[in-house]
């Protein structure tokens, strides 16, 4: 009944062994000392190597990109260090594990960076309040970044991207989704710019094309893909046009051969913003000819019908992976998937429990046969 899911799929050099594929979920566990992985979370991936590719949570790429209480960060050798034991863990699993590199931009609250504002492609400010170690507060206007400003940070992505190489890691996806630093830049509600990384849909794709391609010059086209999320609001970034915005973003896309595209398509009920936007996944489907990955709120069902449709190649679940670290193997027995507990602390709150307690289906079945 499932047997799409369980085809191997070639994404440029990677090759996952299943189409039940782990979305990134940020889950704050990098406490001890703050943005430095640890050996919770190492357990925490190897549970859920049977994925045919795990997407890390969001990893920050510099200090002043991150401003999520207890996230992990990869910009120092420190993280590099702690990020190799959870990769050798996956991969003594058999599984496949790529790096989600993040910049929040004007997500960023001022308290992450000594009170100074955080930037973005221009100065505007989030809707709603931040998470912060000393509770919620207001976001901060940013400051539109210089061009020296966007220099640094394409540099810093790209160190990001050599870290990730040398932590053992077997490729790197751009975040370019949820209203982050990178969709800040292709949406018009939140990229005002006159010069040449605004205006226009394709000079609002020309940040991640220049991230995408200091990337690739780390890793090779074939090991580098993308997060997209062309829907509605975003965390306040929304667009007057999606076919035009992620038209262009599916034609970089194309052009640089990238190994996969995955794509955040919520409903009316998204994590990040409600959205009623048309999904733009079959036009971006339309440009873009290498592997596509959907995600948000799929069934296994719904998953099979839309890879055998042709809609996608396979489907990341988040939620589900939080709460069934087996997932692959209960989709394919065709078993219940437990819900998941105490939300929204346990994604979040430092701790193991809601994180790495939760059964496998073989752990079920040992007790309830006890």
């Amino acid at each position: 009944m499932h047997d799409a899911l369980f085809q191997p799929l070639q994404m440029g050099a990677l090759r996952a062994k299943n189409r039940i594929h782990m979305a990134p979920l940020t889950r704050g566990r990098a406490a001890e000392p703050m943005f430095v992985p640890n050996a919770m979370m190492a357990t925490y991936y190897r549970q859920r190597a049977g994925a045919g590719m795990i997407l890390t949570e969001a990893t920050g790429i510099s200090r002043e990109g991150l401003g999520w209480p207890s996230a992990p960060g990869i910009w120092s050798d420190e993280q590099v260090e702690a990020w190799k034991p959870i990769t050798k863990a996956v991969h003594e699993e058999g599984g496949l594990i790529v790096m989600q590199l993040w910049h929040m931009g004007r997500i960023v609250h001022p308290v992450f960076l000594d009170g100074q504002p955080p930037f973005s492609a221009s100065a505007t400010t989030a809707p709603g309040e931040a998470h912060t170690p000393q509770g919620k507060q207001p976001y901060a206007e940013a400051r539109e970044m210089t061009l020296e400003d966007i220099r640094r940070t394409i540099h810093d992505y790209r160190r990001a991207a050599e870290n990730a190489k040398k932590a053992g890691f077997d490729g790197v996806q751009l975040h370019g989704a949820n209203g982050y630093l990178v969709d800040q830049f292709l949406r018009d509600k939140t990229n005002l710019r006159t010069d040449e990384y605004g205006g226009s849909p394709e000079n609002r794709t020309r940040f991640m094309r220049e991230v995408l391609e200091a990337l690739i010059d780390v890793w090779g086209a074939d090991r580098v893909g993308i997060r997209l999320s062309p829907n509605g609001d975003s965390q306040g970034t929304d667009d007057s046009n999606p076919p035009a915005t992620f038209g262009a973003a599916a034609k970089v896309c194309e052009e640089l051969r990238l190994a996969f595209v995955e794509l955040r398509e919520p409903g009316p009920d998204g994590t990040f913003g409600n959205t009623d936007v048309p999904k733009q996944s079959p036009l971006i489907r339309k440009i873009y000819s290498g592997p596509l990955i959907l995600n948000s709120d799929y069934t296994a069902e719904e998953a099979v019908a839309d890879i055998e449709a042709g809609k996608c190649d396979a489907v990341s679940f988040g939620r589900p992976y939080i709460s069934n670290p087996d997932l692959d193997k209960r989709i394919a027995a065709g078993a219940h998937w437990n819900p998941n507990k105490d939300v929204p602390k346990s994604w979040y709150f430092p701790i193991p429990e809601g994180y790495i307690d939760y059964p496998t289906l073989e752990q079920e079945q040992a007790e309830a046969a006890e």
